[in-house]
């Protein structure tokens, strides 16, 4: 098998034979090309990694004409997460998925594991690698039990689901590679075979800074795009005129609407499992400004997490700026994912295109949602 990782600060991808991922220079990000979401500040990388001690991870896996697969690892601190466990809760926008861990972190509101996102057949072998880590760290002789957190979303479109690339060594070799610094967005990790829209989607992220309660806080977020419906940015409905010039296997639009969504949100911000809950749901608020309805046969989930620690909790009356920074950061980071993500040609040939960038910059002038256009313009009087 050959397997392509991807360290979080490579700007250019490395050729791999066997892999139909377009190797170029990368695409733009939402805010490059005028389309930042809301008003609020982004953090320095607009990325998950802007919450201190947050890392990620991708290992992507691409072997000969038909797996087109991987994994992305979120780690809320890179100590013994078992042992130093972080405030959590789970939402369920839609539970059409695979999701594995919900029951406990519902229950005791903690996460124990870092989260892995994968596809849906490889959950339990994701699971198991999460679970070697956890045994093997120093401090953990006697675990009995651990809970590890997995989501997925299907990627059998593009890779051949039924065969199982993912190992646990994966789940190990992404330990190694997460870094705190630059995501990398796109057809990379969870990313790699997934489709959004009808176009590539994959792995995008995006952060916003905000003030609750005298302090300053980030929200970072993490989506796995892979769901349909009828693309929107800014309210504007482009989707409709935006279509993939061709498609190697068409299907009914009901099919099309199909599909799912793993969102991940970190913040800074001292807050228990009931208010990550609350958090959690506005970033369903963003999932649905794209433009998806979350389809019969989709699985939809928000994992939240706080890397806060012996602080006294925010007072309810102080969460609506991370209700707005959640909600917002989710929307861009979906817009991250497919703009960023590359054209791949995977399992029986298939094909799933990039979203044309410029394509849908003159659709977004011409609906004046881009930055430059939605000010007012001077009087001529």
């Amino acid at each position: 098998m050959k397997i392509r990782i991807v360290p979080l600060a490579l700007l250019l991808l490395t050729s791999t034979v066997g892999c139909a991922i377009a190797q170029e220079l990368p695409r733009p990000r939402a805010r490059e090309l005028g389309l930042g979401i809301g008003k609020l500040p982004t953090g320095r990388q607009n990325a998950i990694t802007d919450v201190d001690n947050v890392q990620v991870g991708h290992v992507t896996l691409n072997e000969g004409e038909n797996v087109r697969t991987g994994v992305t690892v979120i780690f809320p601190h890179r100590g013994n997460v078992f042992r130093h466990k972080v405030h959590a809760a789970i939402v369920v926008g839609n539970g059409f998925g695979k999701l594995v861990g919900v029951t406990q972190v519902e229950e005791l509101g903690t996460l124990e594991t870092p989260i892995a996102l994968t596809n849906t057949l490889c959950v339990w072998r994701a699971a198991e690698g999460l679970v070697e880590h956890t045994l093997t760290q120093p401090g953990n002789e006697n675990v009995r039990s651990v809970n590890p957190v997995v989501g997925e979303t299907n990627d059998s479109y593009l890779n051949d689901i039924r065969r199982p690339a993912l190992e646990p060594k994966h789940i190990a070799e992404a330990y190694r590679l997460a870094s705190s610094g630059p995501v990398e967005e796109g057809s990379v990790g969870a990313g790699t075979g997934t489709r959004c829209f009808g176009f590539k989607g994959g792995i995008g992220t995006s952060s916003r800074r905000i003030e609750s309660g005298r302090k300053v806080y980030t929200v970072g977020v993490l989506v796995q795009s892979n769901f349909g419906g009828e693309l929107t940015i800014k309210g504007a409905r482009v989707g409709r005129d935006l279509r993939p010039e061709s498609e190697s296997s068409p299907r009914s639009e009901e099919q099309k609407s199909d599909g799912s969504c793993m969102i991940v949100v970190a913040t800074d911000a001292p807050l228990d499992a009931r208010r990550l809950k609350r958090v959690g749901r506005r970033a369903l608020l963003g999932l649905g400004a794209t433009g998806s309805a979350m389809a019969h046969g989709s699985g939809d989930y928000v994992i939240a997490f706080t890397t806060a620690r012996d602080a006294e909790f925010l007072a309810d009356a102080s969460l609506t700026p991370i209700f707005q920074a959640t909600r917002d950061a989710t929307e861009e980071a979906i817009l991250n994912s497919l703009l960023r993500a590359r054209t791949t040609t995977g399992y029986q040939q298939r094909k799933l295109e990039e979203i044309p960038v410029d394509r849908l910059i003159d659709l977004c002038r011409k609906h004046r949602v881009l930055e430059e256009d939605s000010k007012p313009k001077p009087r001529k009087d």
